[in-house]
């Protein structure tokens, strides 16, 4: 008996090395509107953006009107301790030492916390301040919400919205905090907090009971609640992941039950619940645990409600398709209506951080993931000075206050403000003068808090030896993930064949494994290798050990015990 299983395990092998196993690849109907190859195709370099971003805005010397970005906050709102609080947009004046400094929002300061430890930065220690340490402050356990809040302050949140009134506000900043909290696991009190975090989520989960059509949760009353603005069944998928981490991190069952329960709700709605940022992490999720847990959710309901457009609540949102007077604006996100369209960078930025390493757990959405990133990484250039023209922008001449780190908050078809009714699309703008009328200056189009979130860009991108295909690494943005090899999709969007150099890390001897495919693409690589990638189509490679120990658990295909493919498949 030993000996025949032994001599099936070759054969196995033999014909997962030449039988070419070819995952179909699913399409996503509005990525199938996009160009192949976006015109004027130009993919900067994120990472350096990134990177530059964080040295500029967190100087607390520089110079300039309207900088420094950020300033200290000595309220100790929740934790005792001093904060950075970091503004919004230029030169909003709600922010900085108003209202006793006490206003700054999460999904600013956690986000530039989380992009720069995403390209490599230690937050934790620089200029001697801990910034990682700081996000304690928007637990707020003073009122006893006992979750991340985009402000630390509720008496001055309404200034910027949030505060037990919108839901995606309340839900977002706790996945900003699991993910810092991947990256920075031993920080003192971060377990603490996270695992109060997902006790309040997976209790809220039990109060809801499958019902999400609310407008927001009290998490201290633990009441569901509704106000003007519409339901927000989407905040299920926030739930969800924060709930399949903790399960994750911690082996909670109950963290598990919760996970499933709040993605079965989200699944449930009849029409798309789409409202800001968290359908694209039920998409995700329902991809991941599909492979982990054996569960049947519906990934490509969830994908379509995360692209089309067809959002009922916020009407239209998704991803926006197009090319408008000659650019080629196809990628971004935000509403498909307004204004004939208006996409925004956090937003664009964003969606990367689930649906890229989605592909890990699906590989028969490469192609869609990998040609709408090319778009959307040629596409959100525009939103900096640098790359917009003049003709193009409504504040050309004040944009070099953003020191060439700050972008525009948006990309409109057709401005809504009428003194802009003249710039030609698309145009690059924001919605900060709008905030607080006749206050804010027009540098406050500025979007310091959408900028600061290019670090998920600049983990994920990276340009290879053929332009026009991206290596995106899988791996950057998959939080809490198991033990996993080097993962890269790479996604040819030409009508020929092209060959592709992988570089691989010196001194070690490795084995190519293309999920796409099923197969091994190259043998014993110690420097470099080069795989050929069919007329659009898709390689999701794995770098293996080389005379790895290969094995297989139900559809899992592993080397020496860590899953390379979740749907490993063999066709005659």
């Amino acid at each position: 008996m030993k000996t025949y299983f032994k001599i099936t395990i070759v054969a196995l092998l033999f014909f997962s090395h030449s039988i070419e196993a070819q995952t179909v690849q699913k399409k996503i109907t509005r990525v199938e509107q996009m160009p192949n190859v976006p015109a004027h195709l130009e993919i900067i370099d994120y990472k350096k953006l990134a990177l530059d971003f964080d040295k500029t805005v967190f100087d607390f010397n520089a110079k300039g009107k309207y900088w420094p970005l950020v300033w200290k906050d000595n309220s100790r709102k929740n934790y005792p301790q001093e904060v950075v609080g970091l503004y919004t947009a230029m030169a909003d004046v709600r922010q900085g030492t108003n209202n006793k400094g006490m206003f700054h929002e999460a999904l600013a300061t956690m986000g530039a916390t989380l992009g720069a430890s995403l390209v490599g930065i230690d937050k934790r220690n620089q200029q001697k301040l801990n910034y990682v340490g700081m996000t304690k402050n928007y637990f707020n356990s003073e009122t006893s919400w006992d979750i991340m809040m985009n402000n630390t302050c509720p008496e001055v949140a309404l200034l910027g919205g949030g505060y037990g009134r919108d839901w995606w506000y309340d839900v977002y900043p706790n996945l900003l905090f699991y993910a810092i909290y991947d990256k920075y696991p031993n920080e003192p009190g971060l377990e603490k907090m996270a695992r109060k975090i997902a006790n309040k989520f997976y209790e809220a989960d039990v109060v809801l009971n499958g019902n999400y059509d609310y407008s927001y949760f009290d998490y201290a009353k633990m009441k569901p609640m509704k106000n003007t603005i519409c339901a927000q069944p989407d905040a299920a998928a926030g739930h969800a992941w924060v709930l399949y981490c903790a399960y994750k991190k911690f082996g909670d069952p109950k963290y598990l039950k919760g996970a499933k329960s709040a993605l079965t709700a989200l699944e449930s709605q009849k029409i798309n619940p789409t409202y800001e940022l968290l359908m694209p992490f039920g998409a995700y999720l329902s991809a991941k645990m599909n492979a982990e847990e054996g569960t049947h959710y519906d990934t490509d309901k969830m994908l379509g409600w995360t692209f089309d457009g067809t959002a009922v609540c916020r009407e239209g949102w998704g991803v926006l398709v197009g090319n408008w007077n000659g650019f080629d604006i196809s990628g971004i996100v935000g509403s498909t209506v307004d204004h004939g369209g208006y996409g925004f960078l956090m937003n664009t930025y964003d969606m990367a951080w689930p649906l890229v390493p989605m592909v890990r757990y699906n590989q028969s959405y490469a192609s869609a993931i990998g040609k709408w990133m090319l778009n959307a990484a040629n596409a959100s250039r525009f939103f900096y000075p640098k790359y917009m023209p003049d003709e193009h922008e409504t504040i050309p001449q004040l944009a070099e206050a953003g020191k060439g780190v700050i972008a525009y908050e948006g990309m409109i078809k057709k401005s809504n403000y009428d003194k802009y009714s003249y710039v030609p699309a698309p145009v690059a703008q924001g919605d900060g003068p709008l905030w607080v009328p006749g206050k804010n200056p027009e540098e406050s189009q500025l979007s310091v808090y959408g900028s600061a979130h290019v670090g998920i860009f600049g983990s994920i991108i990276k340009t290879t030896d053929v332009d026009g295909i991206l290596q995106l690494n899988l791996l950057a943005t998959d939080f809490f993930h198991d033990k996993a090899y080097p993962s890269f999709l790479y996604y040819n969007p030409y009508t020929a064949d092209k060959t592709v150099s992988i570089k691989i890390e010196k001194g070690k001897k490795v084995n190519l494994y293309n999920t796409v495919s099923g197969t091994f693409v190259a043998k014993n690589v110690s420097a470099s290798a080069k795989i050929k990638i069919k007329p659009l189509n898709s390689a999701v490679i794995v770098i293996v050990p080389a005379n790895g120990k290969i094995t297989y658990s139900g559809s899992k295909m592993l080397v020496n015990g860590v899953v390379v493919d979740y749907n490993f498949q063999l066709k005659n």
